[in-house]
């Protein structure tokens, strides 16, 4: 292995006694047979096993990752690597390092990440419980590439190369499981060429459980790609809670309704008009978590949000939201002289809610976005300086 290698190849390890020497083997007799100078790194998260002793004894570099969790470990490695290129890939010896050619070829060519996909490569009997191969990965696989746009069909494959430089630059946080989705997500909006080749996943050799945990790394998935899209968390549903909201109140304003054999009446509007409100608070959850995630380099810059704000500042909001105090104020001034004009008597609810439920919600909608602008007003001092 030469002292300036081109590719590194970084291997996860925690407890890896019994398939971590032929890991090894397998990845020093492919890159041997590339020709190529490399180096190999076994980025160890706390093995009581004996695993570090064998990655030296084996001429491997050691890194320990003090930090617990699969995505520290790999991180660590990434960050001791010293190629150009770095090939990672599970230490349990399901993936074959052997055939590790598709991988260098398409970094040699230019793709900054190369994922292996076992959907496509196959998965060998035994390999891969049923409800990961037919339920978990597809359905988490199938949340991101809608949510991003993402070419992926593997999200959760664990062996894959890339450019190192250029995934150092997308700031990888998590230190899960869900760090393999992470990198495909942040890879997928920074805009990295990605290439996918098919690649064999077969029963590990080891003799005690995966590391997997089902549920709670499914879950952690899950939540990544929940956090990462706020439009999905919050602006669609919030989007679509508030036309619908806004359909009910207009409907309901003059009068009720009959559906069928049902009346539809004040109580109806009531709950429209909560709809706007949780709706509308959705909606500024939404440009909050992308203004702060790209602030924070969680996510890229957004041309559309850059030109939103062109647009749309603190006096705007300002201005937007003393018109709907305004008009909160104007329906509770028409609802107390009524009730003056019954000389402070009993009013009919019915009546009575037509006018004080669409004044409380202008008077709600009106204070949260004069807030919601000081807010954004706040954060974009950093953006703006």
């Amino acid at each position: 292995m030469d002292s300036e290698p081109l590719f590194s190849i970084v291997m996860p390890c925690l407890n890896e006694a019994e398939t971590l020497e032929a890991c090894i083997t397998k990845a020093r007799a492919s890159l041997l047979e590339h020709g190529l100078p490399s180096e190999i790194i076994v980025a160890d998260n706390g093995s009581t096993d004996g695993s570090p002793e064998i990655a030296q004894r084996l001429g491997a570099r050691l890194v320990r990752a003090e930090t617990k969790g699969y995505g520290s470990a790999v991180m660590a490695g990434i960050a001791a690597a010293r190629g150009t290129y770095v090939i990672m890939g599970d230490s349990d010896d399901s993936y074959d390092f052997a055939r590790l050619g598709p991988f260098i070829r398409k970094l040699q060519e230019g793709y900054e990440l190369v994922m292996g996909t076992r959907f496509k490569g196959g998965i060998e009997k035994g390999a891969m419980p049923l409800l990961h191969r037919y339920i978990g990965n597809p359905l988490v696989t199938t949340i991101g590439r809608i949510r991003f746009r993402s070419s992926c069909s593997d999200f959760h494959c664990g062996l894959r190369g890339f450019n190192r430089a250029s995934v150092m630059r997308l700031d990888l946080r998590t230190t899960g499981m869900e760090f393999a989705s992470e990198m495909v997500v942040k890879a997928t909006l920074y805009g990295l060429r990605i290439v996918e080749v098919p690649t064999i996943l077969s029963p590990d050799g080891r003799s005690r459980p995966s590391h997997v945990r089902t549920w709670h790394d499914g879950w952690r998935h899950l939540r990544f790609l929940l956090l990462y899209s706020p439009r999905w968390l919050f602006l669609y549903p919030g989007g679509l809670l508030m036309l619908l909201g806004l359909l009910g109140v207009a409907a309901l304003l003059r009068g009720p309704m009959v559906v069928g054999d049902t009346a539809v009446g004040v109580q109806t509007l009531l709950y429209s008009a909560v709809a706007i409100i949780i709706g509308f608070q959705a909606i500024t959850f939404a440009v909050f978590t992308k203004v702060f995630a790209v602030l924070e380099g969680l996510l890229p810059p957004d041309l559309r949000l850059n030109t939103l704000f062109r647009y749309v500042r603190l006096e705007s909001g300002l201005a937007v939201g003393a018109v709907l105090l305004l008009v909160g104020v104007g329906g509770a001034a028409y609802a107390f002289a009524e009730w003056r004009m019954s000389h402070f008597g009993a009013l009919d609810p019915t009546r009575a809610a037509r006018v004080i439920v669409p004044s409380v919600t202008s008077l709600i909608l009106g204070f949260q976005i004069v807030l919601a602008s000081f807010f954004l007003s706040v954060l974009g001092l950093k953006r703006r300086g």
